[in-house]
């Protein structure tokens, strides 16, 4: 049963053949989450030791006093897996810049593409609002380009409301309810520094 987890290194082996399988669909572009995380530790995370160096890098980038590149915000990352398999990732940025407004949005995902069609991205959306609530985020903004139905209709199952298109891009922003005491308790741990939950 899929279930969306902090970066763990149980998955090591199938990450990296998820990796294999974005590469080959050219997901390697300038900006791109998967350029940055190779560029940082390709070289090192086929081994363990370095594997599990990559999983505290994404953990830190939650935190806000974490070192990042400029014009970067703080980012908490979760994993969609089954058992040992990978499935995919959801990142929820904690602010948005100027350029995250226009183009980027609060929340980014992907699913390996021999994950795709089962509803693994509609899922990780939906588990994945209530640590957005928690983060203060009142309404998280979600963009696709214009061409991408099925990120579309993922972002409109869980309540996306368009707005515009700006460019290549549509932007749609996904209304939050009140937060919980769990979340309340979620955002605290942020704040302090500590690492995210295993599950939402």
């Amino acid at each position: 049963m899929p279930e969306l987890v902090a970066p763990t290194p149980v998955v090591r082996r199938s990450f990296l053949e998820s990796v294999e399988e974005l590469v080959a669909e050219g997901r390697t572009g300038e900006g791109s989450m998967l350029k940055r995380w190779m560029d940082l530790f390709s070289d090192r995370w086929h081994t363990e030791d370095g594997f599990a160096e990559f999983v505290a890098h994404l953990e830190a980038d939650a935190r806000p006093e974490a070192e990042r590149p400029t014009g970067h915000v703080p980012q908490s990352t979760w994993w969609l897996v089954d058992g040992e398999e990978y499935l995919g990732r959801i990142s929820v940025r904690h602010d948005l810049t100027e350029w995250l407004r226009e183009y980027g949005g609060h929340i980014g995902y992907e699913v390996r593409p021999s994950a795709r069609r089962r509803g693994h991205a509609t899922r990780m959306l939906r588990e994945v609002l209530p640590h957005a609530r928690a983060l203060g985020i009142e309404s998280a903004l979600l963009t696709c380009d214009d061409d991408n139905v099925a990120s579309a209709r993922v972002i409109e199952a869980a309540g996306g409301v368009l707005e515009d298109q700006r460019g290549a891009k549509l932007r749609y922003w996904v209304p939050m309810g009140p937060r919980s005491t769990s979340e309340e308790r979620s955002r605290a741990d942020v704040e302090a520094g500590r690492s995210a939950p295993s599950h939402l």
